[in-house]
């Protein structure tokens, strides 16, 4: 078979979003997956605090919610492979034999009895980012609000701002939080969104014939989240790639099918079309179909002028009528006089010009990632120990790795108070002492108090290899007060980096109110870095931020905060930002090889 122009697996199959779990138990097994199950046990949670159940017994609930949400390996393979679940941390007897219930078939009996008794829909409202369990009680039983349409009815009507202690201000970050939710609905987030197409593609790269295939669209300018997904690809017989892709067992339902395009509905409701030409083309068609409409837009008008008139199929000379195809996109951008365009760039943002200047610059690429900056262990809500972690970072052609867990603020995180962070360095040490090839870095992720104090002193931090600090709580704040809190952080000298800092949770959260643009001004200022979060749900700093804080001079870091082995290949995501940022190596701090690192993160002077 004629090579393939397609990208491995994913190895990890990362859902973000909240789902629902009613499957029929005919298919359980197969289809409830681990943030299905995580969903379960937080409405749990949620129910029993309701109820007033005692803390201990929440926060069991609480604990196996976020275990399982980020556990790397699907918890319905690990029944069908007589895998024991206790392996999880978090996970006890209990929890284990629920969670096989809820996999196998399909339903909870625990989970349905303690929903009946609560008022219908309840658990509807303790989705919302913002509502806890006291606001949808109330919203429920004194105002009978079962669902978000009805709780966005009575925000609007003004019922909910009259209800006692909330008022307009809650009502209205309430409101806030439903019309984020509502642009989620709208558009898949890319770490979920991803993997799905990855398995498609390697589905369709086994049939005999094939040459390209690869998606296009927002999906591959790596837009945060994406709409439909296009798909192109070039086979010696079309039709039964066609047909081979309209039978995939990932496919609920056949939209359209031709014999060089078809549209389809996977499962989790994502639309996939794929189209396909001959082989000489596909430079056309993958170019006409991964920029933006004002990128296309601009590019066909600008050649329009010169007699060229630009498509899927190729470039035609308008007084002759001539078709000139291409089978690469560098042929085509070259047959115009541009520099090669990356997909992450075709936004309509200058880069045409750049490239007719031959000015478009080398992006920064998965393979000059040297180490990851933001990772966590079992030591505090990591799944891995500090060796696993480092070997599987080695195994990767890393140099570095930072291990920053939590600190003890974070109570929910079982993050480090001074002895246990103390206890963490000298297991680093031994670590270290034991493996060649990988230097694993002692540091923590600090929080910064509500009043912009540290939840550490400097008696700890100053002795380790780095410290990032992150906003965890308190996000209510004003933009005065959150912007001089994460400023006070950063004009501490014991900080070294910024993490996710505007906290954002791509369609279930917003950003903290925040002047970022102070922000930047003051880490540029006091030389501090600031953090691209890999994590597929975050991607904070988002691009356009990433963009400015490049623009004024800022370090930036791309950091995956991995909570498990598995979590590490997020990197992709993080530098999928960095690239549609316009960043190059020399802007990413991690590209830097491991001397170079430990010169700029040089804490004698601390």
């Amino acid at each position: 078979m004629a090579s393939t122009q397609v990208r491995a697996p994913s190895s990890l199959y990362y859902r973000c979003g909240k789902q629902g779990y009613n499957k029929g138990a005919a298919e359980a097994s197969q289809d409830v997956k681990n943030i299905e199950v995580a969903k379960v046990f937080q409405d749990i949670a949620d129910l029993l605090e309701l109820r007033g159940e005692n803390v201990f017994k929440i926060r069991a609930y609480q604990k196996a919610a976020r275990a399982i949400e980020h556990y790397p390996k699907e918890l319905n393979a690990m029944i069908d492979e007589g895998e024991d679940l206790h392996s999880i941390p978090g996970v006890g007897e209990a929890i284990a034999k629920k969670t096989t219930e809820l996999i196998t078939t399909g339903k909870l009996g625990y989970y349905e009895n303690l929903k009946a008794e609560f008022p219908q829909g309840i658990t509807n409202l303790l989705a919302i980012p913002g509502i806890g369990p006291k606001t949808a009680n109330k919203l429920s039983s004194e105002l009978g609000i079962s669902s978000v349409d009805e709780l966005e009815r009575a925000i609007n009507d003004g019922r909910v701002a009259q209800l006692f202690r909330l008022g307009e201000k809650t009502a209205d970050n309430i409101l806030h939080q439903i019309q984020a939710l509502r642009r989620k609905d709208q558009r898949i987030p890319i770490g979920e969104a991803l993997p799905i197409v990855e398995e498609i593609i390697v589905a369709l790269g086994t049939i005999p014939g094939v040459r390209n295939l690869t998606p296009a669209g927002s999906l591959r300018r790596f837009r945060e989240t994406v709409g439909d997904i296009d798909l192109m690809g070039t086979a010696d017989n079309p039709k039964d790639m066609i047909d081979a892709f309209a039978a995939l067992p990932q496919v609920s339902q056949v939209l359209a099918q031709g014999s060089t395009k078809a549209s389809v509905i996977v499962s989790g409701g994502l639309q996939v079309d794929l189209r396909m030409v001959e082989h000489d083309s596909f430079g056309s068609l993958l170019q006409y179909f991964t920029g933006n409409k004002q990128h296309n837009i601009a590019l066909r008008e600008k050649w329009h002028k010169q007699g060229l008139k630009l498509s899927e199929y190729g470039i035609t000379v308008v007084a002759t009528g001539k078709l000139e195809k291409f089978a690469t996109e560098e042929e085509f951008y070259n047959r115009l006089g541009l520099q090669y365009i990356p997909p992450e760039l075709r936004e309509a943002q200058g880069e045409i010009e750049r490239a007719e200047q031959g000015a478009i610059p080398k992006l920064v690429e998965l393979s000059d990632i040297k180490g990851d900056l933001h990772t966590h262990t079992e030591w505090s809500d990591g799944h891995d120990s500090v060796e696993e972690l480092a070997r599987a970072a080695k195994d990767r052609g890393y140099q570095y790795i930072a291990v920053t867990e939590h600190s003890v603020g974070r109570g929910i995180a079982h993050g480090l108070d001074m002895e246990r962070l103390r206890e963490q360095i000298a297991e680093i040490r031994a670590v270290n002492e034991r493996l060649t090839g990988i230097r694993v870095l002692t540091g923590i992720e600090v929080d910064i108090r509500a009043d912009g104090s540290l939840d550490l002193p400097h008696e700890i931090l100053s002795g380790l290899d780095i410290v990032i600090a992150a906003v965890h709580s308190a996000m209510n704040q004003s933009e005065e007060k959150m912007t001089r809190r994460v400023i006070d952080a950063i004009e501490d000298p014991d900080v070294d980096m910024i993490a996710h800092p505007t906290c954002r949770l791509i369609g279930e959260r917003e950003p903290v109110a925040m002047d970022l643009e102070a922000v930047f001004r003051a880490a540029a200022k006091y030389n501090k870095i600031v953090e691209i979060n890999a994590m597929p749900d975050r991607l904070d700093l988002k691009d356009t931020h990433a963009f400015r804080a490049r623009d004024l001079g800022l370090k930036l870091a791309i950091g995956t905060d991995s909570h498990s082995i598995a979590h590490l290949g997020f990197m992709r995501f993080g530098v999928g930002v960095a690239r549609r940022a316009w960043c190059e190596p020399q802007h990413i701090l991690n590209t830097l090889p491991l001397g170079e690192l430990l010169a700029v993160l040089d804490r004698s002077n601390h």
